[in-house]
């Protein structure tokens, strides 16, 4: 579905990420600010993508093609043999509300949701790990059928797919770092009940 996205909506390199996300064994992800698009719930998704419209940085139709351009993402993973997806949310992606209580209260009850899943971890890097925090934009690495591992980066006008071992190597090494300062599974389970309970 991407192909068919109009130009404007996904920065450079993110559909080559989404078509080796599709086929990857190992998919990690790490977001700052939003929920990751992985884990959206449609009516999340939809209140970024008219909030985009409402700011005049893309059209209805685009905003449409990008809801549904993160549905066909999220059903890419679903399949016989689905890769491990292991996930590291800023504590902001979980304190930010977005699209009023509603919405933030069944995206909280996605995140618990995907954390019981068998081939998921999910972990909130909480704002007390300070300069632990590895990384200061939204990372994903993939690690594909052949044990290759890939990085794609983004900023808030560009993104960078990188296949280059040198350059994957010491963002796989920020990541697992990334991840022992975070919050256990259980740990961040807890944190977003906590949150859960002050929405409807």
């Amino acid at each position: 579905m991407w192909r068919e996205i109009r130009t404007g909506v996904l920065l450079e390199g993110f559909p080559q990420y989404v078509d080796l996300e599709g086929r990857a064994t190992e998919v990690r992800v790490y977001e700052i600010g939003i929920i990751p698009g992985l884990l959206q719930t449609p009516e999340y998704a939809r209140v970024l993508a008219d909030s985009a419209v409402h700011r005049g940085a893309i059209t209805q139709q685009q905003a449409d093609e990008r809801v549904g351009f993160v549905a066909e993402r999220q059903a890419a993973l679903v399949r016989p043999q689905p890769p491990m997806v292991i996930v590291v949310i800023d504590e902001s992606c979980i304190r930010r509300p977005v699209g009023g209580a509603g919405v933030m209260s069944a995206q909280l009850d996605r995140l618990v949701e995907f954390a019981a899943l068998p081939n998921t971890a999910l972990h909130v890097a909480p704002y007390a790990i300070g300069e632990r925090r590895t990384y200061d934009r939204p990372v994903n690495l993939l690690t594909l059928p052949d044990c290759s591992v890939v990085s794609y980066v983004e900023s808030q006008t560009q993104g960078h797919l990188e296949r280059e071992t040198a350059s994957v190597r010491p963002l796989l090494k920020a990541y697992h770092q990334l991840l022992a300062a975070s919050a256990s599974q259980a740990e961040s389970v807890a944190m977003i009940r906590e949150l859960r309970k002050g929405t409807p």
